[in-house]
């Protein structure tokens, strides 16, 4: 599997922050811009960097906590989810939406550009596709996108959710459907963060589905 770096980027307003880059072996089939949980760009999200660039992908991972601290890495204790929701909260959409942009136009050389984001990141997937020109997106389990409808995506979107999601009820999901009926759903016999290997919640079944589905999903509107 590839391995990444970590690089220094510069956002419109002179920001600076780092990002987590990782090569394919070959030719990139396009690019993937992963944005990370609350937990920071961690062990975690480095890898889905590697798995997406083992997949063909130039991908890279901007490190959103660098607007009010740098290397913030945390585990998924509810002492430290509590830590990151704080972090979240201090930092406006405006500002990650310009880091996520940098993020994408320093891959864009490699062709078609996807953006796929969990949980916290998975809302601003939603945002990016609305508002930052990329060619596709994808949301794992994001959260409070019923409160986005009055910004549809105009990427094609694909979203997660789990069924057992404490963050998003059913009429929720149906709420954003009804809005976004162009996006692709996908619902999982599972609860938050099921994605993830090492939190309680990981749910491997739907993890491997729905990694399948995301890796057709780019096949078919990245490269």
């Amino acid at each position: 599997m590839p391995k990444g770096r970590w690089e220094t980027l510069m956002a419109r307003d002179g920001h600076e922050f780092a990002c987590y880059l990782a090569k394919p072996d070959g030719r990139a089939r396009g690019a993937v811009v992963i944005v990370q949980e609350i937990f920071g760009v961690n062990e975690h999200i480095r890898s889905v960097v590697e798995q997406y660039a083992a997949l063909g992908y130039l991908s890279i991972a901007p490190a959103l906590f660098d607007r009010i601290g740098r290397n913030i890495e945390l585990n998924y204790t509810p002492d430290q989810a509590t830590l990151g929701r704080g972090y979240m909260l201090q930092i406006e959409r405006a500002d990650a939406l310009k880091d996520i942009a940098a993020a994408i136009a320093v891959v864009r050389h490699a062709g078609r550009v996807a953006v796929i984001g969990f949980c916290w990141g998975g809302q601003l997937a939603w945002y990016a596709a609305s508002r930052l020109g990329v060619d596709a997106a994808v949301s794992y389990y994001g959260v409070r996108l019923w409160e986005a409808l009055d910004q549809l995506p105009t990427a094609p979107m694909m979203l997660h959710f789990g069924e057992q999601d404490a963050h998003t009820s059913p009429e929720q999901i149906a709420a954003i459907q009804a809005a976004f009926p162009a996006g692709i759903y996908h619902l999982y016999p599972a609860g938050h963060g099921f994605n993830c290997s090492v939190r309680p919640s990981y749910h491997p079944e739907s993890a491997q589905l729905a990694g399948e589905r995301t890796a057709q999903f780019l096949a078919q509107h990245v490269g």
